[in-house]
């Protein structure tokens, strides 16, 4: 897969969803399931958007012990979803085990990336309510590390920290960014962020919520955001 924008589907239920895809006609954009959706609508959401023709980003960012995530995966893995995430938090030992039971019997899976640190999350807050001492850049940049060598593909991580980690994890470690906004539009609840044509230097994929899901014309913000990052 090459670079892409993918909208953060963050509705309260399937049909709000449908309705909103369906408003792209016979275009198939690139579709986030997160925890929101996904508890709403369940595990056929994601089987009914594969079968609509979308690939689809399954955001549930598992962070448990090891086996509970291997086995978690195992079940996440017979989905379809192109991407699916975990918490790079839950060190390498859960990393591992989570690749372990998302690859199939056959040896396929879907890419698997890890969350460094939340775009909401400054690093003010970092060190006083999470008491990480390290800066900002240093802790993504060593969870990057701990998720490349656990066999991940790739992480989420602040479009301002992408360049940084190719640079660390190489070229085909892939960079998932969200804290998109137009250089006109609304910051929101988003700290660390970065319009859609200055990503597209470092970024792999960017994750697009709100500005497109709360657009006027939400085909035409999709678009836009096509056209800056990706053409």
């Amino acid at each position: 897969m090459g670079k892409d924008v993918i909208i953060a589907c963050d509705f309260a239920g399937r049909d709000q969803t449908i309705r909103f895809l369906e408003q792209f006609g016979n275009e198939r954009p690139f579709v986030k399931i997160g925890m929101e959706l996904f508890y709403a609508a369940g595990p056929d959401i994601v089987r009914e958007l594969k079968a609509r023709g979308h690939k689809v980003f399954l955001d549930l960012k598992c962070h448990d012990i090891p086996n509970t995530v291997g086995k978690t995966m195992k079940v996440l893995s017979t989905l379809g979803a192109d991407i699916v995430n975990l918490h790079a938090a839950g060190t390498r030992a859960m990393m591992e085990a989570a690749m372990e039971g998302v690859t199939r019997p056959d040896g396929s899976r879907p890419l698997v990336i890890a969350v460094t640190q939340l775009t909401s999350t400054s690093e003010e807050r970092m060190r006083s309510e999470l008491l990480i001492d390290a800066g900002m850049q240093e802790t993504v940049l060593h969870y990057a590390e701990n998720a490349r060598d656990a066999g991940l593909d790739g992480v989420v991580c602040s479009p301002l920290e992408a360049e940084a980690i190719h640079k660390r994890c190489g070229d085909m470690f892939l960079t998932v960014t969200p804290g998109i906004r137009f250089a006109d539009g609304d910051v929101g609840d988003q700290v660390r962020i970065m319009t859609p044509d200055k990503a597209r230097a470092n970024s792999d994929y960017i994750v697009v919520g709100r500005p497109i899901t709360a657009a006027d014309d939400p085909v035409a913000a999709w678009r836009r955001c096509v056209r800056e990052f990706v053409d």
